[in-house]
This record gives C-alpha cells, sequence and structure tokens, in this order.
C-alpha cells in the first residue's frame, strides 16, 4: 500500500491539525494512559471526542510518520478499507491507529478485534457514540481495552475553558463537611454567579466558543443526527421506530421533569410498553434524557422511570421554547452529579437520593428544608446564594465533582 492511496486522508489531517485548538485540554486527556494498546472513548456527539484524539496527534508530531487519522464515515472509505490504514501503520513501524466514529462502520467491533489480534505493534485509539455496546457476541473487547467515557464540560471546566481559572474537582463527602470553606476559595479568585448563569444558559458542549449565537440550534442539529445516523448504526432500528422516537422526545421535552403517565404516552405514539421503554432508555444512552427511578434500571430489566428530565440544561434550552428556572436547577443538579460518577434515584422524600445515602432538595436561594425536616444526612442546593451555610450548600459548587 504506497502513500499515493493516503494523500486524502494526510492532507485532511493537515487541516484539521492546524485547525485544532491546544489551548485547552479536558481532564480525560491527561487521565488516558496513552500508552495502552487499546483505547475506546465513548461520548454523546459534541462532547470533544474528536478534539482530544487530534490535539494528541497535533502535540505529538513526531508520531505523524507513523499514524493515521481515520474517521469511519469518511468518503475515503468508499473505495478503501479501514485495514489498508492499520497495513500502512504497520509498514512505517508500527505506531497509532486514530479511528474516530467507529459505529460508521459494521460490524466495527469485528474490525477492532482483528486490528488488535492481527498487528501487535499498533496502538488503537477509537471513539464512538454513547449509543454503543461495548460487548456483543464474538466482537467483545472488553478484556482486551481501557474504555473512558466524555461527558460535557462541568462548570469547574467551564471556568477553565473560559480562563477564569484552573480549580481543583472536590469530592461529594468534602462538599457536604467543607462547603463553605471550599466555596470561599473559589470565591477569593473569582465572583461564581455570572459565570455560572452564563454555563447554565450555553457552556455545557465544548462547541460553544465557535457556534457562538448558533449554539441552540447546533445542539438540536445533534439530536436529529444522533436520532437518524447514531441509533440506527449502533442498533437494529426501524425509520418507524426513529419517528417516534423524536416524537417521544417533542412531547417530553415540553414538560421535563415531569412524572411521566407511560399509558398516555404509548398511546399517542401508537406504540406498546416495551418498545416504549426500549425508545427511552435509548434517549437515556444518547445523552439526550435522563430517567430518574426510585432504583436501577438495566437493559435487562427495564422499568418505568419515576421522573424524566433533558440530559443537562442546555440540550433542555435547545429543545424547549420555554425553561422553568427551577427546572433548570435540578436538570444541573441531577447531570453533574451522574457525570462525577455518583448513583442518583428518586426518593419517597425530596428531590434526590444520592448514592442512598444523601436526600437532596434542589431550590432558589429561600429553599429550606420544609419536605425533608428530621431526615438523616439531608441537603439542601441552594441557587442564587455564593455560599451556604450548615446543610445547605450553593447549587454551584456541585459543578466542581468532575
Amino acid at each position: 500500500m504506497t502513500d499515493d492511496n493516503f494523500v486524502q486522508i494526510f492532507a485532511a489531517l493537515d487541516r484539521r491539525l492546524e485547525a485544532i485548538d491546544s489551548s485547552y485540554h479536558r481532564p480525560l486527556y491527561s487521565e488516558l494512559d496513552w500508552d495502552d494498546r487499546l483505547i475506546c472513548i465513548k461520548g454523546a456527539k459534541g462532547t470533544g471526542k474528536t478534539t482530544m484524539m487530534l490535539q494528541y496527534l497535533k502535540e505529538h508530531p513526531e508520531e505523524l510518520k507513523s499514524s493515521i487519522y481515520l474517521s469511519l464515515d469518511s468518503l475515503w472509505l468508499e473505495n478503501h478499507s479501514p485495514l489498508e490504514a492499520a497495513d500502512w501503520v504497520h509498514a512505517n513501524g508500527g505506531g497509532r491507529l486514530f479511528l474516530d466514529e467507529v459505529h460508521y462502520f459494521k460490524p466495527w467491533q469485528r474490525l477492532i478485534k482483528n486490528i488488535y489480534d492481527d498487528y501487535p505493534k499498533i496502538k488503537i485509539v477509537y471513539s464512538g457514540s454513547s449509543m454503543m455496546k461495548l460487548e456483543a457476541g464474538g466482537g467483545d473487547l472488553s478484556r482486551r481495552q481501557r474504555s473512558y467515557e466524555l461527558k460535557g464540560l462541568s462548570f469547574r471546566e467551564f471556568l477553565a475553558f473560559e480562563g477564569v481559572g484552573e480549580f481543583p474537582h472536590v469530592r461529594l463527602e468534602d462538599v457536604l463537611l467543607n462547603h463553605r470553606e471550599i466555596a470561599r476559595g473559589i470565591l477569593a479568585n473569582t465572583p461564581v454567579l455570572p459565570h455560572f448563569r452564563k454555563y447554565l444558559a450555553g457552556g455545557y458542549y465544548p462547541f460553544y466558543k465557535t457556534a457562538r449565537s448558533g449554539y441552540l440550534d447546533r445542539i438540536a442539529q445533534i439530536v436529529t443526527e444522533t436520532l437518524e445516523r447514531d441509533w440506527p448504526e449502533t442498533e437494529e432500528v426501524t425509520l418507524p421506530t426513529v419517528k417516534k422516537a423524536k416524537r417521544m422526545l417533542m412531547i417530553l421535552s415540553a414538560s421535563c421533569p415531569q412524572v411521566p403517565k407511560m399509558n398516555e404516552l404509548y398511546a399517542q405514539l401508537e406504540t406498546d410498553r416495551n418498545q416504549g421503554l426500549k425508545i427511552l432508555y435509548a434517549l437515556e444512552r444518547a445523552g439526550i434524557l435522563a430517567l430518574l427511578s426510585s432504583k436501577s434500571a438495566d437493559l435487562g430489566n427495564m422499568s418505568r422511570p419515576d421522573k424524566i428530565y433533558c440530559d443537562n440544561p442546555n440540550i433542555m434550552r435547545a429543545l424547549s421554547p420555554a425553561v422553568n428556572p427551577g427546572t433548570v436547577r435540578e436538570t444541573f443538579f441531577l447531570n453533574q452529579l451522574r457525570s462525577a460518577g455518583h448513583k442518583v434515584t428518586y426518593p419517597p422524600k425530596g428531590d434526590f437520593l444520592v448514592d442512598g445515602r444523601y436526600l437532596f432538595e434542589v431550590g432558589g436561594k429561600g429553599k429550606g428544608f420544609d419536605q425533608i425536616k428530621d431526615i438523616p444526612e439531608s441537603f439542601v442546593a441552594n441557587d442564587d446564594v455564593e455560599t451556604g451555610v450548615g446543610n445547605k450548600i450553593p447549587l454551584w459548587l456541585f459543578g466542581f465533582l468532575y
């Protein structure tokens, strides 16, 4: 395989490397062990997976002579195979093979497994939709790879991305015990609340800087692309099911959060319980909705959610003509806690139960303990306040958990 076959690939890569911004790195960038032989980066569209790959190549130019970046939705693949790229990398010393958007190649799992097994000198980094199933039949890669998931920007990351300040992430237990001291340390460097309002309005996806006034339109476009392209590429989904999912999303986003009347929803969509739940959980895997239940649910044991939210405040603004401040607060809290790896469920009292232990109410500055008084380890997350007192904690501080 001669270099002439890769002129198009190399030229496209050079243009992308020239345009890529390396002034800020997502924390996951430094958490990855780039020397692992097989790395998987999953995440919703727009979270920065491609940027992370290109940043690595831009900052390691010495590896360009033996590495290739290839997006598997590239037109180059109309006349070529990804294995040709693996052959080239192997022939040039066995560098890195970056495979982006692998869910657009079928069967992608077999492809990755074959390259891993047949080209032992090559290090593989691949990315794909958050809807991908990483374990399936003979293509199971779980024993070979290190898997990571890239979420949207936390509020802490947003401050760094904006150049406001670099702050360490904090553990939930430290927030609960020492929130006043932690908040004062942050506030000594920057007035937080104006930045927090900006983040809630449009700072979750890193592309907000380049999209500018078209940011919310771009989010809506991503939702459409995810449902119409990514979902059918990762699962056996028919066009009528995709249409039902889009209609379900329109119905739910107009009234999130809500305690769903599922039978009425299924009737509106002309579907049954099983298909309706599959659609709901697909929308959650896609990073579009967040389902809150009183107990954990998985794909093998799907249960009716007790409450339905949009995944994050920005996607809610993109999908809904008007948003309620209380809804924005709850959506932010749920998103940041789950993105930080905490288990959040729906409690009999209060808004959220975290890790089966900590009970939270979320509200404005005047929110108190009326609904959860006398319950041990209960807390209030207050918006529009810089610092808290006792078990009343400023809402923005939960954006420092990751």
